[in-house]
């Protein structure tokens, strides 16, 4: 959640943020909270009050009675009744109103950075740079829907047959390229300094709301009703709760995690020609980067992930252009978010392949995770990214590497799968 000392002091940086994501009756909401943020520390300041007065009764009772005074101690007896009631009342109104508040905190999305660009939609994200030749296909060249059929490598109706729509079943040297590309990626980011995890792919409530998914997006997460448990949207869920509640040593900063995960999102109301084949699943596999900074490290570890990504693309040959999404674009626990996108050749058009999000403290501030540092206390800044997604890199590959001999796989992962062509 954005800090409630963070919009008591800057109430204008506030209210420009939460309108530059297009937030609605954000004055109305900002003012709601500040008036319920001094309820809540008047009504506490008058508790302390009544407290200290029940208190300096109950030693006042004890001298009176022990002075022989028992007219004077019943009626501090009797005081003390009408305070321990008030308490009571006010201690009531105290946590009526810390619910209210926190109810109405979690509604406000997270402000975003000064370089967020102001728009209302993807079509105003702006381009920070664009790399890579787009190729030339031959005259049959074929989208990868059609050329996973040719190439029987993934099945999607035997998925509708076992799960439904949105669940392929990847075959021969679909499965390999798949396990190359996990592989490759997970390696790729243990060179670059992360340590790998694998977390669970189920996570209860209570992670839901620490990284943001909850209440915000529980309408596209798959719910195990019985155990109360939901399958992630992705790795971020998991890796990032293994820090909640936890003070971490200065000395075990940044923290840089990856891990490789199935991912899991319902894409309720999905549907046209976008979505066609692997542009869009229930299921599919993910790396994810994590990373845990101090407040002054944050921003220039958001631009060194970033060029990770970057760098994967690079290496499997493909062309890509980064984004930085402007504020009605933006994910609503992010503070500045890239998003990586694949030029898919068939298509013709851009496919987003990795979201790369700093946080700042709006996980932390969730997931009550914080440092010493210099003595002092403090939320630290989380962060993370795809690194990568793997079904629009497949169909990019597919697509862009197709001749008439069949799809050539890129340099970089021959190794990993133990062929170069698939045909």
């Amino acid at each position: 959640m954005v800090q409630l000392n963070f919009i008591r002091e800057n109430k204008e940086t506030t209210l420009a943020g939460l309108r530059k994501r297009n937030f609605a009756n954000a004055e109305t909401v900002v003012d709601e909270a500040l008036t319920l943020d001094q309820r809540r520390r008047d009504t506490q300041r008058e508790l302390d009050d009544v407290l200290a007065q029940s208190n300096a009764k109950a030693s006042q009772i004890g001298a009176l009675m022990k002075a022989g005074d028992k007219a004077a101690a019943e009626a501090a007896k009797a005081e003390t009744a009408d305070l321990k009631a008030r308490s009571k009342d006010l201690g009531d109104a105290l946590r009526q109103v810390e619910v209210d508040l926190q109810a109405l905190l979690v509604t406000i999305p997270n402000i975003p950075h000064s370089s967020v660009p102001a728009g209302r939609s993807a079509d105003d994200n702006e381009v920070v740079l664009e790399q890579g030749e787009k190729p030339v296909l031959h005259d049959k060249a074929q989208p990868h829907w059609e050329l996973i059929k040719k190439y029987d490598i993934i099945d999607f109706e035997l998925g509708v047959k076992i799960a439904g729509a949105g669940f392929p079943v990847y075959k021969g040297k679909g499965a390999r390229i798949q396990r190359a590309m996990i592989n490759f990626f997970l390696d790729e980011a243990m060179k670059a300094g992360y340590i790998e995890v694998q977390p669970p792919i189920v996570v209860n409530e209570d992670s839901g709301f620490a990284t943001g998914q909850l209440p915000d997006k529980e309408g596209q997460m798959y719910f195990i009703t019985e155990e109360k448990l939901y399958l992630i949207p992705t790795a971020e869920v998991p890796i990032t709760n293994l820090y909640r509640d936890v003070i971490l040593p200065e000395n075990q900063l940044p923290v840089k995690n990856v891990g490789y995960t199935p991912c899991f999102r319902r894409e309720a109301g999905s549907w046209g020609a976008h979505v066609r084949g692997l542009n869009r699943l229930h299921q599919f596999d993910k790396v994810e980067i994590v990373r845990i900074e101090k407040p002054e490290n944050s921003y220039a570890a958001l631009e060194e992930m970033s060029l990770h990504v970057q760098s994967l693309l690079q290496k499997l040959e493909l062309p890509y252009r980064v984004l930085r999404l402007c504020g009605g674009d933006m994910g609503f626990t992010s503070a500045l978010t890239y998003d990586m996108e694949v030029w898919s050749a068939a298509q013709e058009r851009w496919l987003e392949v990795s979201s790369v999000s700093i946080f700042e403290t709006y996980q932390s501030n969730r997931l009550k995770l914080r440092s010493k540092i210099e003595g002092k206390m403090q939320l630290l800044h989380t962060l993370n990214g795809s690194a990568l997604a793997l079904p629009r890199i497949l169909a990019s590959i597919l697509e862009n590497n197709q001749t008439p001999e069949g799809i050539k796989i890129p340099k970089v992962l021959v190794p990993y799968c133990g062929f170069e062509v698939i045909d």
